[in-house]
């Protein structure tokens, strides 16, 4: 059933596959009244011809349409068409509950409580509104990207539970998160759900479940049998409060453990503000009110009329009046009476309809035996042969019987090595009517391993050990010289001869543990942007400074791989950098007239008689000299001019860096030399 590209209900357009369930595939799809995107739960071909169970489907899904909550999956429609029967939902971005529990192991305790409250506060609002869920377990919680938990299939256990369990063999769902009355098939409420629940707790924490074993049915037993570990002895780090918690929520009594999902909230919340405070109330059962019999009114009066005598046949009639009078006395004396009367006649019509309907379902109910011991004990003492296992089962009435045969290194030939469903004790019965397989052993089979594996396609080696009849293993493992898909080792080793019983382990590449990189072009960027774009690839980058006055200071001027090529994660890659040095400002102050001693030349005065006969006197200024001022700084003249030998402000600012030699001039000889650093920053000279 390929239904990617096609149109459902002239609305959801089908996009991609993205999930395969026990009951259902998933797909994402687009809405296009809406224009959003949805998530397609369509059901697979063997549910659709169960008419009662597709009538049960879409009376709970649609019920469960109903819930509005934002720890809920929102379900949208709930169609059907040409014998297709499709959900609508909500499509939620994230990892189900289960994957990040197989990806990081247990989970911190504050988390896992934060994600129970949010799992119970779900639980609330829906049985508030009579729906039970019936397969709380982590792979129908979704976490979102922002760390909400979503719980989805509301409604739809519900419906496979009344229609499609037949046998204890074929319960849908995962019995690691059963309660006791649902392993045993018996009737299941809201504290069913919290049971479950607290399995969930339990996996978060310790990365466990708390009962595990070979077969649905061993799991099933010491769900209704066994006590769990405390899960604070897997993990030290669990609040006593939590622990506690957990307990309770687990008791296999349903009337021992939290009554609704209210009262698990109030102590979850309590436990974030007070982890270590042991508020929890763990109840225990009581025996002090062993059952008894009560007697119904009419043996009562049955035992009133046995202590004294019959009446005559002529005193039946006046006896009967009297009687009716004097209930008609007591009725209208106590008003009360009537009411209670009522109360108990409907009492006693239900419990006669109850033991009748009971009756009624045991006479269809096929015979139950004890599935016998066929593989001895742990040591293999007791263990049956084939002809003697199958004769014990045909004796119990077992019709059904499948034989496998395989390899075996420790069971003699001819004698059985598994069976199932295992023996679990008289005390536990199945239907004479189930499958029951038996695997027997061939014996010990002495096969060489292929001299050529290593380095081979994984799908090559496989093929040649499944026509040797050989079991394998695959692990799969990073290699940075080795392609993806071909054998890197092998256990035991090529060419060795083994038992065809012996698990090959087979190493395959999986490629490179480092994501391929396209390099980017980085020049001309700044460095710590260059820095931060490469670094967010996964790539190490290395710099180094190298100066360049044709280009602008902090920027990348080259790298060492070009834009466009590839490298892995964690690769390195150098950047030059332009580093320009720091610059500083340079003021140059010459007092010319004492840096040379100059003297100004006194005017002299001089007195001439002009034709008149007056005396005339004349002051003569005489001409200041003149030198050529130069300024030097390193190979830099900054001021080459010529100056009158009085000045004293001849002054000159200059830019620059690093550590240079200033020289003052004058015509031509050296006057002044000094060393100065640009890196100390603005300074000033004066020279005189």
């Amino acid at each position: 059933m390929n239904l990617i590209g096609k149109m459902l209900n002239n609305r959801y357009e089908v996009l991609e596959k993205i999930g395969n369930g026990g009951m259902a595939l998933v797909y994402k799809a687009k809405c296009h009244i809406l224009n959003r995107y949805v998530a397609v739960k369509v059901l697979k071909d063997e549910f659709t011809t169960d008419s009662e169970f597709i009538k049960k489907f879409n009376t709970e899904a649609q019920s469960a349409a109903s819930l509005n909550h934002p720890n809920i999956v929102s379900i949208f429609d709930v169609c059907n068409e040409d014998n297709l029967y499709y959900i609508v939902m909500e499509l939620i971005q994230g990892k189900t509950l289960k994957e990040i529990i197989t990806e990081d192991g247990r989970l911190s305790w504050k988390w896992s409580v934060n994600i129970a409250i949010q799992i119970a506060s779900a639980l609330e609002t829906a049985h508030k509104n009579n729906i039970i869920h019936r397969d709380i377990k982590p792979h129908n919680i979704i976490i979102t990207e922002d760390g909400i938990a979503k719980v989805t299939d509301f409604g739809i256990a519900k419906a496979v539970s009344n229609s499609t369990i037949t046998a204890f063999g074929t319960t849908i769902g995962s019995v690691h998160y059963f309660s006791p009355e649902h392993a045993r098939g018996g009737y299941t409420d809201a504290k069913s759900d919290l049971y479950s629940l607290g399995i969930v707790m339990y996996e978060m924490l310790t990365g466990k479940v708390p009962f595990d074993a070979d077969t649905p049915v061993s799991v099933a037993l010491k769900q209704v049998q066994e006590e769990p570990v405390d899960p604070m002895r897997y993990n030290d780090t669990i609040p006593v409060s939590v622990n506690r918690i957990i307990l309770k929520a687990m008791q296999k009594d349903p009337n021992l453990r939290y009554q609704n999902a209210t009262e698990m909230l109030r102590d979850l919340s309590l436990a974030l503000k007070k982890p270590n405070e042991d508020f929890v109330v763990l109840a225990t059962r009581s025996d002090d009110s062993p059952t008894q019999k009560i007697p119904t009114i009419y043996e009562l009066e049955m035992e009133k009329n046995n202590d004294r005598k019959a009446p005559r046949v002529n005193q039946e009639e006046t006896t009967s009046r009297k009687k009716e009078n004097k209930v008609k006395a007591f009725y209208s004396n106590h008003k009360w009476a009537g009411p209670v009367t009522g109360v108990l006649v409907a009492i006693l019509l239900f419990v006669f309809a109850m033991y009748g309907t009971i009756a009624i379902l045991n006479g269809n109910r096929p015979d139950q035996v004890a599935m016998p011991n066929l593989i001895g004990d742990e040591e293999g003492v007791g263990r049956v042969k084939k002809e003697d296992a199958i004769k014990q089962l045909e004796d119990l009435g077992f019709e059904g019987i499948k034989v496998e045969e395989e390899y075996s290194d420790t069971v003699e030939e001819g004698y059985v090595i598994k069976q199932t469903p295992e023996y679990a004790g008289e005390e536990f019965r199945i239907n004479v009517n189930d499958k029951i397989t038996l695997v027997v052993s061939k014996g010990q089979k002495i096969v060489t391993l292929p001299k050529k594996m290593v380095g081979k396609k994984i799908e090559d080696v496989t093929k040649e050990l499944d026509e040797l009849e050989l079991k394998y293993e695959t692990i799969e493992e990073n290699s940075e010289t080795v392609e993806a898909g071909v054998v890197i080792a092998v256990n035991p080793e090529e060419g060795e001869e083994i038992t065809a019983a012996t698990v090959i382990q087979l190493t395959v590449s999986i490629g490179s543990a480092f994501k391929d990189v396209s390099v980017p072009s980085v020049l001309n960027q700044a460095e710590g942007v260059a820095i931060q774009t490469l670094s967010d690839l996964g790539l190490v980058v290395n710099v180094n400074y190298e100066e360049n006055a044709s280009k602008s200071d902090g920027v990348v001027i080259s790298q060492s791989v070009s834009g466009g090529k590839t490298l892995k994660e964690g690769d390195s890659i150098e950047l030059i950098v332009n580093k320009q040095p720091a610059k500083s400002t340079l003021t140059v102050k010459v007092n010319l007239m004492s840096l040379m001693n100059y003297t100004e030349p006194e005017p002299t005065i001089t007195e001439t008689v002009d034709e008149e006969g007056n005396t005339v006197t004349t002051t003569n200024t005489p001409q200041i000299e003149k030198a050529t001022v130069v300024l030097e700084v390193g190979e830099d003249t900054i001021l080459s001019d010529s100056y009158s030998m009085n000045r004293t402000d001849i002054t000159k600012s200059w830019t620059t860096s690093g550590v240079k030699i200033l020289k003052v001039k004058v015509n031509g000889v050296t006057k002044y030399e000094q060393t100065v650093d640009f890196n100390k920053g603005d300074q000033t000279v004066t020279v005189k």
